[in-house]
C-alpha cells in the first residue's frame, strides 16, 4: 500500500477515497448529509463506516476534520486503515467506527471553522448557562481582524501582537487566542452561541451507533500544533479525574493534558470529546486527540487570521484570497511524503495501543 496515495488533494477526493475504501473493506456505511454544498457545488456529509460485529460491546471511534481543513490528515489515516487489515486485527467483541469529517463544510472550503464560523472543538458547552469568559481574547480581538490584510491596518495589528508577546510571552498569546471565546462571532476560536449542525449530528450519531457499547475508545485527528510530524496525544483533565486516568492507563505518559501544563495545547472549553462522553452515559470512554505538528505556532495563527479576514472582508476568488488559502493548507497539512509517513506510522502505533486498551477493558 502506498501511504501517500491514501491522502487527498481536496475534500471531494478524500470523501471518494474514504467511501471506496470502506465499501472494499466490507464496512457498513451510512451518511448524514450536510445542508450546504462544497465550493465546487458538490455534496457534503458526515460519513460513517462500521467495521466488526454490529452488536460489539467495545468500539474504537476514529474521527477526522473536527477542524475542517485538518481533515486531510485524519482522512488519509482512515483510508489507510481501511485499505489495510484493520478488520482482521480487531479483538473479540470489538468494532471500529470511522467518522469521516465531523466538519465537512470546513474541510471542503479549507476552513478550520464550520459554516457558522464556529470552532467545533469549543462548541460543546451548556448554552443555557452563562457563557465562559475569556477576557484575554477580548483584549486581542482588535488585532485579529484588521481592516486590510496587505496594508497599514495589518501592519499595525502585527505590531500590537508583537508587543503583547514581548510583554507576556508567546504561550500567553496562544492561550488568549486559542482557548475559545463566545463574545465575538466574527473572531477566531469562536465557540458559538448555540449548538452547530456538526454538534447536533455528533450527538445524534453517538448514541445511535455506540449506545449499546460498554467500552468506547476514541481518537480524534488534529493538526497545527507541536513539532512537525510529531503526534502528541491530548487528554482532558488532571490526575484523579476519569478521562485523564483512562487515557494514562492506555497510553502512559504519552497522554498529555492542557490542565496539567504538559501539552502543546492551551486549556479549552467545549471540546468534541464531551459530546461523545455525555452522549454515552452507560459506557466507559477513553478519548484522546492526536495533534500533529506542521508549522511554527505564529505562522499557524497568522494563517487563521488571514482566513478569517478573507471570509469577512476579502474576496476568496482573488489573487490574495488564493494566497491565503495556500497558507491555510500549509498550516494544517504537511503535503509531502515524509510528513505523511510520520503521520501514518504514528497513527498505526496509537490505534494498536487503543485496540490493546479495549481488549483489556
Amino acid at each position: 500500500m502506498s501511504v501517500s496515495d491514501c491522502f487527498s488533494a481536496d475534500y471531494a477526493e478524500a470523501r471518494g477515497k474514504f467511501l471506496g475504501a470502506a465499501e472494499a473493506a466490507g464496512a457498513r456505511v451510512s451518511s448524514f448529509p450536510h445542508p450546504l454544498k462544497g465550493p465546487d457545488g458538490g455534496d457534503l456529509a458526515m460519513d460513517l463506516a462500521w467495521l466488526g460485529p454490529a452488536d460489539a460491546a467495545k468500539a474504537l471511534v476514529l474521527s477526522s476534520a473536527t477542524h475542517g481543513v485538518e481533515g486531510f490528515c485524519g482522512s488519509g489515516c482512515q483510508v489507510g486503515l481501511l485499505r489495510g487489515d484493520l478488520a482482521g486485527r480487531l479483538p473479540a467483541d470489538t468494532a471500529v467506527l470511522m467518522v469521516h469529517a465531523h466538519n465537512p463544510h470546513g474541510f471542503a472550503h479549507l476552513r478550520r471553522v464550520t459554516e457558522d464560523n464556529i470552532d467545533l472543538n469549543r462548541n460543546f458547552i451548556d448554552f443555557t448557562a452563562p457563557l465562559p469568559a475569556n477576557p484575554a481574547y477580548d483584549e486581542v480581538h482588535p488585532m485579529m481582524l484588521p481592516d486590510d490584510w496587505d496594508g497599514p491596518a495589518r501592519a499595525a495589528a502585527d505590531a500590537a501582537i508583537a508587543a503583547f508577546i514581548e510583554e507576556r510571552g508567546p504561550f500567553a498569546y496562544q492561550a488568549a487566542v486559542s482557548g475559545g471565546q463566545y463574545n465575538h462571532p466574527d473572531g477566531l476560536f469562536f465557540g458559538g452561541q448555540a449548538a452547530s449542525w456538526s454538534r447536533r449530528t455528533i450527538e445524534e450519531l453517538a448514541p445511535a451507533m455506540l449506545g449499546h457499547c460498554r467500552h468506547v475508545g476514541a481518537i480524534d485527528f488534529h493538526t497545527g500544533l507541536g513539532p512537525r510530524g510529531h503526534g502528541e496525544l491530548i487528554a482532558l483533565g488532571r490526575a484523579g479525574e476519569p478521562l485523564y486516568e483512562s487515557a494514562r492507563a492506555w497510553y502512559g505518559d504519552e497522554a498529555k493534558s492542557p490542565e496539567t501544563g504538559d501539552s502543546v495545547s492551551a486549556v479549552v472549553s467545549g471540546s468534541v470529546e464531551l459530546g461523545y462522553v455525555r452522549s454515552l452515559p452507560d459506557a466507559s470512554v477513553t478519548f484522546v486527540a492526536i495533534e500533529y505538528g506542521t508549522l511554527p505556532p505564529q505562522q499557524v495563527l497568522n494563517a487563521l487570521r488571514g482566513d478569517n479576514w478573507l471570509h469577512l472582508k476579502g474576496e476568496v476568488d482573488s489573487e490574495l484570497g488564493r494566497a491565503i488559502k495556500r497558507d491555510m493548507l500549509a498550516a494544517f497539512y504537511g503535503d509531502d511524503d515524509p510528513w505523511k509517513q510520520m503521520v501514518w506510522d504514528r497513527a498505526v502505533e496509537i490505534v494498536d495501543k487503543a485496540l490493546a486498551g479495549l481488549d483489556a477493558a
